[in-house]
């Protein structure tokens, strides 16, 4: 239990103010009555009644935290004074930052802009860059343990080095036992493999995308769901991460050797800052746009791949590769709840609570890779839309597991990215996006869409000519947008979103084309819009 405030530690620091909680302690506003300054104390919390031996490595986790924070002479690296004990328990204390975590940032004020976030991250490579350089691993990178100071400079500092590694010691760590926070752990380290440098780095990319959605990638609705993502699942990025997409990308490429280098990514968000442009190293592709008509997806876990009535021929991957890997899945998601149940051997957190975990899931496409059967290839266009019944000879039509079917380009790839489902050409030419949702009631759809449009100058950069019409779709009245915008450093774009409601349920379609290709993209809009069919 943690003593009231006004209590004096040590005979020296009086605590003034609780500044938050985590899961391994709390952090107090003190004042050092010797040399008449404000310090941060973090308090450990230890379990009542427990054995001498948890006991010990509870305070050589402690001691470890200190240690490995002063090993780090940088100034976005917080700085410890002092460990002491009292009350049998042990105490570090610390620089005093006048600022907010991210995490309570998030929690308080939501998402922040591109501009911001390169600041950040700029700050956490240098921050990160040092600590390496002294032989620490931060193992914990994540909103929760950045601060950032209040005043015209906004120092960016790195806290909670309670899980660090510092090379040549011990991992105070049990076997089975996995220290940090999953959604924000490198691959490697989530499956036991030796981790370096590099796992922060991922780390880092993880937050980035944090930040700017004000969602975690790779929160799910359980633990095994969360590890399982981690693991398998490829990482899309949500749009408000694509002006610092480069960097994100490599920094969340599964192959530690193959992830951008500190000095490249510093380099890249430096050019972002001087002009608000950051290109893509390697010619990395870009992501899909923001379905229209829609607010950023709201996460679920990852669903069924989705059955067509054409498939092409799909070839299973053996399952005697995978099991190895699914048993290590089981042992670390057992070891992870135990973990968590006890409260007792995961990360420190310094930072005030809320967590940027705390918000909703983020769901990964289905992949390709993975056996997700495609649409068979493209036949001679027929240049004509669909009538009902009769589908053109490029189309085949596609049963989804969301509950409805529609007729769908051949060779087009689905994807469930939370509460939406595209379907994409080759390189995402062309972008078909469904959204099934409750009926939103008063306004109906023709309210929701003005609501977007509303925001589309913010959020579809050089957005013009658009124009919303009320229509009907089988029956119903529905309402269509059209517009053109500039697309994400891709070329300008147009699109072509249809609301409606039907059995109890609104349905949004769009399709997203290049301006140069409007005429077929109106093509394949008209035809999926008349194909479509809710089940």
């Amino acid at each position: 239990m943690s003593i009231d405030g006004g209590e004096l530690i040590a005979g020296r620091y009086r605590l003034t103010a609780r500044l938050g909680r985590g899961g391994m302690g709390t952090v107090w506003r003190a004042h050092d009555e010797l040399l008449g300054r404000d310090v941060a104390v973090k308090e450990v919390d230890l379990p009542d009644g427990l054995p001498e031996q948890e006991r010990l490595r509870y305070r050589e986790r402690t001691l470890r935290e200190a240690r490995s924070a002063a090993k780090v002479k940088h100034p976005g690296v917080i700085v410890p004074h002092d460990v002491i004990e009292q009350d049998d328990r042990p105490w570090i204390v610390m620089e005093l930052v006048d600022g907010d975590s991210l995490a309570g940032h998030l929690a308080g004020r939501g998402p922040l802009t591109p501009g911001e976030t390169a600041r950040i991250a700029l700050a956490l490579l240098e921050a990160l860059g040092a600590a390496h350089a002294m032989g620490v691993l931060h193992r914990d990178v994540k909103p929760a343990n950045v601060l950032v100071e209040n005043g015209p400079e906004r120092r960016v500092v790195l806290t909670d080095f309670g899980i660090a590694q510092l090379h040549g010691s011990s991992t105070l760590t049990t076997e089975g036992e996995f220290v940090g926070s999953p959604e924000y752990a490198a691959p490697e380290r989530v499956e036991g493999r030796r981790a370096g440098p590099e796992s922060d780095l991922w780390s880092l990319g993880v937050l980035m995308t944090a930040v700017l959605a004000g969602k975690s990638l790779f929160h799910r609705t359980s633990m095994s769901a969360v590890l399982h993502a981690v693991m398998y699942e490829e990482p899309v990025l949500p749009p408000e991460a694509e002006p610092l997409a480069p960097v994100i990308r490599g920094l969340l490429r599964r192959d530690p050797t193959d992830r951008l280098s500190p000095a490249r990514a510093q380099g890249l968000l430096r050019d972002y800052l001087a002009t608000g442009r950051m290109d893509a190293p390697g010619g990395a592709s870009r992501p899909a746009d923001v379905p229209a008509a829609a607010t950023p997806a709201a996460p679920a876990d990852a669903g069924p791949t989705v059955p067509t009535t054409t498939p092409a021929p799909t070839t299973p991957a053996p399952t005697t590769e995978r099991r190895p890997r699914r048993r290590a899945l089981i042992a670390l998601t057992a070891a992870a709840v135990a973990a968590t149940g006890t409260a007792a051997v995961v990360a420190f957190t310094s930072g005030a609570e809320p967590d940027v975990s705390a918000h909703t899931p983020r769901t990964t496409p289905d992949r390709v890779a993975s056996g997700l059967p495609a649409l068979p290839g493209p036949r001679s266009p027929s240049g004509s839309a669909a009538r009902p019944g009769r589908l053109p000879a490029d189309f085949a039509r596609a049963e989804d597991p969301a509950g409805f079917s529609l007729a769908v380009p051949r060779g087009w790839r689905r994807s469930a990215e939370g509460d939406r489902v595209f379907y994409y050409s080759a390189a995402k030419t062309f972008r078909l996006g469904i959204r099934p949702q409750q009926d939103p009631g008063p306004g109906g759809a023709l309210g929701v869409m003005q609501r977007q449009i509303d925001k589309a100058p913010a959020a579809y950069p050089g957005y013009r000519d658009g124009t919303l019409t009320e229509t009907v779709h089988h029956g119903h009245p529905a309402v269509l947008w059209e517009f053109r915008w500039k697309g994400f450093g891709e070329g300008e774009r147009h699109t072509l979103d249809m609301s409606w409601i039907e059995n109890g349920r609104m349905y949004d379609l769009w399709v997203s084309s290049p301006v140069a290709d409007e005429a077929e993209g109106r093509r394949y809009f008209e035809t999926t819009e008349k194909s479509f069919q809710p089940r």
